[in-house]
């Protein structure tokens, strides 16, 4: 498994680093685009979807949402649309903290739905980045807050963790590699807070913003998660060798981006 996981990442990362950062904006857009299709057929099964058929018939309308985005606002002006997904991510919290009990996510058409909620907007937060005039920057920094809680979250869960976070959605994850993760996202920020040179009001707004992307990225996996738990499997696909599937990889992002371009728009920064 190890060595699946180190050959899938030594190919696969530098096709997604050049796809994020060496691409036009046109081509990122279908670069993004093209995982969150992925993600879709993936969802599909998540909402109890399982043949080629209607999984295909899913994706077409995942991709059929992205291309009228992108014909209603060509410039990836979403800014105002991303306040309906950090609403979203709220109620989606509701569900994660009373699970099982919670009602209004288990049945096919309600998970159906959900999937349109959280993987059109993360398309949307992505452009939304890349069209901003320090969009590299930006970007760079949400990937490695993400990065950084899940790093931070594994180091100190295996030293720390004892009390677990979610037994009943994620066995794994513990308190202890919960704040291991925002430590490591305060760490991140006030990198960027010092590359930047912000004034005090402006980088104490940034760490704020900050650390709660990264605990919001802890909730897209905690929902994944729980969506998995409720359809008996162990990763959205076997796609990426070692790694499970699309979704598997880019959960904390669906629940991460949208809140923190919305931050990011709220106090212009870069």
């Amino acid at each position: 498994m190890l060595k699946q996981r180190f050959w899938t990442a030594l190919v696969l990362a530098p096709i997604v680093l050049a796809g994020l950062f060496l691409l036009s904006f046109e081509l990122f857009k279908l670069f993004i685009a093209a995982i969150v299709l992925l993600g879709a057929w993936e969802w599909a099964n998540l909402s109890g979807i399982q043949s080629a058929t209607g999984r295909f018939g899913y994706v077409s309308l995942v991709a059929a949402l992205l291309a009228l985005a992108n014909y209603i606002l060509p410039g990836g002006d979403y800014e105002s649309l991303l306040l309906l997904a950090v609403g979203f991510w709220i109620v989606a919290l509701f569900w994660v903290v009373n699970y099982p009990s919670a009602k209004g996510w288990q049945s096919g058409w309600q998970r159906f739905l959900i999937g349109l909620v959280v993987l059109v907007p993360s398309w949307m937060a992505l452009v939304s980045i890349q069209r901003h005039p320090g969009g590299d920057v930006i970007l760079l920094m949400l990937l490695l807050l993400i990065w950084g809680a899940d790093i931070g979250a594994y180091f100190a869960g295996k030293t720390w963790g004892n009390k677990k976070l979610a037994p009943h959605v994620s066995p794994g994850k513990t308190l202890a590699g919960l704040w291991g993760g925002l430590v490591a996202c305060a760490l991140v920020s006030l990198g960027f807070i010092v590359y930047l040179e912000l004034e005090l009001m402006v980088a104490v707004y940034l760490l704020l913003l900050s650390v709660i992307a990264g605990l919001v990225s802890v909730l897209g996996d905690l929902f994944e998660s729980m969506l998995k738990r409720y359809r008996g499997i162990k990763d959205s696909s076997n796609l990426l060798p070692g790694h499970g599937g699309i979704l598997d990889r880019i959960d904390s992002i669906t629940s991460a981006a949208p809140l923190f371009v919305v931050g990011i728009h709220a106090l212009p920064i870069f």
